[in-house]
């Protein structure tokens, strides 16, 4: 009954399309998307529509997709985008809505969490690829070497005493990988995430600038100290992808990155050190119960004005369904399809057994865009804040702080010119 549906889906997706469109994709180049390029196949067959792939890396495809929208470029027919831009983009009417989508799509099936995230005043305006909170991948081989257990939850002070005694440079095994690069969705988003659990904070409740606070002081020399005792030599210039290729590799003891990328740290045909992996949730600071974990979905949206907006609506429906899900299960294995997205993946008793499966589920759950700090705040969200004017700042402050991790200046020197920029900005934009 069930392949009968989908044949007669497929059926009428093809009848259903008066013209065969090409429609053009901009994407990041992380691993699911990837993989989502190679098998484009199976829409085409089922809708006749071409794709074009434009795959960036993630800080340039930030920029050309910014730019083409705000600028009515026209370049794309989808991009790929997250919960940062989404709801800003869809507030100014830049987004085509995702409220016409089929009933067999099942929009109510999307974790509220991701729903809510890529929602403005109700109205979906992007669908989720994946979904993504943060936490810790360690080497298991390495800790049970050193004689160290890793809590279900540990602290920050834990962590950094674990890098320490799993760290052999001779043998270029660094004790933690971290994100240093930067970009407001790179380092940017680590250090805004484990600020949260530092007691940090972007803004107090009056938009006011908070980088001249101890709680800041205290992340950014907690995170450059650790970093420099046990992380890799050229931190300050790795991301998510430099990171997962260390790790992969069998050169980090532990990293604290985006739960995606478990299916690839524990991925036999690319990873040396698949066998070796546990998971635990990000770490929060002692005596603060807030752990440093973000939140994020990598999403497809249309950007209005876009010609092909039912062939990209068919595109949407295709890579982010149930169906999508067990076409990529099908060929790969449960472990490798995309995450985070369906509450029915977690209901369901083959991916439940997947190891980080659970972990993950936990991290999302537990990361809360609406409370995000300690101290109350005046935005929306983990890892950034919900306004537009934050992507501009946060990449400027995300520089200053990765000239420190490179040892051209001092963290005091760098929040000094984090709360200026801040606060000029904020000032300008009327805050």
């Amino acid at each position: 009954m069930k392949n009968a549906l989908r044949a007669a889906t497929a059926l009428a997706l093809v009848t259903g399309a008066a013209q065969a469109d090409t429609i053009t994709i901009a994407t990041v180049n992380n691993g699911d998307m990837i993989r989502m390029q190679g098998l484009t196949e199976d829409f085409t067959a089922k809708t006749g529509h071409e794709v074009e792939w434009v795959t960036l890396e993630e800080n340039v495809l930030r920029q050309r997709v910014t730019t083409d929208i705000t600028t009515k470029g026209g370049q794309f027919d989808i991009m790929t985008i997250g919960m940062y831009e989404t709801p800003i983009w869809g507030a100014n009417g830049w987004l085509v809505p995702l409220d016409d989508l089929s009933a067999e799509y099942d929009v109510d099936d999307i974790l509220p969490a991701m729903r809510g995230g890529l929602s403005h005043d109700g109205t979906l305006y992007a669908a989720p690829f994946y979904g993504e909170s943060s936490m810790i991948m360690y080497r298991t081989d390495l800790f049970e070497a050193a004689g160290v257990e890793m809590p279900d939850s540990p602290t920050w002070e834990f962590i950094r005493d674990a890098a320490a005694k799993i760290t052999d440079r001779d043998n270029e095994i660094y004790g933690i990988c971290l994100r240093g690069k930067a970009g407001w969705g790179e380092g940017g988003a680590f250090i805004t995430a484990m600020s949260n659990s530092f007691g940090a904070r972007w803004f107090d409740e009056d938009w006011n600038a908070q980088f001249d606070t101890a709680a800041w002081n205290d992340t950014l020399t907690f995170f450059n100290d650790m970093m420099q005792e046990s992380g890799p030599a050229g931190f300050s210039t790795n991301g998510f992808n430099e990171n997962l290729s260390l790790f992969q590799q069998g050169k980090c003891g532990m990293w604290i990155d985006a739960t995606v990328a478990a299916s690839f740290v524990t991925n036999p045909n690319d990873s040396e050190v698949a066998d070796k992996v546990g998971f635990a949730l990000a770490p929060h600071k002692d005596g603060i119960e807030k752990n440093g974990n973000w939140l994020w979905a990598w999403a497809l949206g249309i950007p209005a004005g876009t010609q092909n907006v039912d062939a990209a609506k068919q595109f949407i429906e295709w890579a982010t369904s149930k169906d999508y899900i067990e076409l990529v299960a099908s060929k790969e294995g449960w472990a490798n399809v995309p995450p985070g997205a369906r509450t029915s993946l977690y209901e369901n008793p083959n991916y439940m057994e997947v190891p980080f499966a659970k972990m993950t589920l936990d991290s999302i759950l537990s990361a809360d865009p609406n409370n995000p700090t300690v101290d109350p705040v005046p935005y929306v969200g983990v890892q950034f804040a919900a306004i537009p004017e934050f992507a501009g700042i946060a990449t400027e402050v995300s520089q200053e702080f990765s000239a420190v991790y490179a040892g051209q200046q001092s963290v005091e020197e760098a929040l000094e010119k984090a709360q200026a920029i801040t606060t000029d900005a904020m000032e300008a934009a009327g805050y």
